[in-house]
């Protein structure tokens, strides 16, 4: 019997489909990390989530990740995505999911909206595992960061110590409170 043809592949395709359906995944996300058809998928999206899929293509920009308050979330994200491959045995793509659980538990117990969905944190992953972007240690708190691969390590602040100058003067959905 063949690898890709087993009952228990499938059955993990399947909970896993329905775990980051259930997170809010996109479904080229659900075809990229599994080996389920594409028309299943969308069977099975539709059965979890109610409806169809969203269409459009995924986010492809590493900009997003750097700007100020999306990069506090991504670096959150990316440091218990850190912890967790060196700390488990997981495969790559249940990481992503546990990882992106504790991440949404952490803003639920903070009141803070988050501003990282399931297929974002995905497609860091992903930008990091090419280098694109990677984490890099603030000279003031010692805190890890998302950065380009080329910042100056030596002479990086992040944004929660050098907030840029409107920081936290919005009423934005996961603004951050600076006293």
């Amino acid at each position: 019997m063949a690898a890709g043809k087993s009952i228990l592949n499938e059955s993990r395709d399947i909970e896993r489909a329905v775990a980051l359906i259930q997170l809010g995944a996109r479904l080229q996300v659900l075809e990229y990390e599994t080996s389920l058809s594409y028309e299943r998928l969308l069977r099975l999206y539709k059965e979890v989530a109610g409806k169809s899929p969203s269409k459009g293509q995924l986010p492809f920009s590493t900009d997003w990740f750097l700007t100020w308050q999306p990069n506090i979330h991504a670096s959150l994200f990316l440091n218990i995505h850190e912890y967790l491959s060196k700390a488990s045995a997981l495969e790559d793509i249940d990481t992503v999911i546990k990882a992106f659980r504790l991440y949404s538990e952490q803003m639920t117990a903070s009141a803070i909206e988050p501003l990282l969905s399931i297929t974002r944190a995905w497609r860091l992953i992903k930008f990091v595992d090419s280098g694109m972007l990677t984490l890099t240690k603030c000279s003031c708190c010692g805190g890890r960061f998302v950065t380009e691969p080329y910042e100056n390590a030596r002479h990086f602040v992040c944004g929660l110590c050098q907030p840029p100058a409107r920081a936290g003067k919005g009423s934005a959905a996961g603004s951050l409170r600076l006293h």
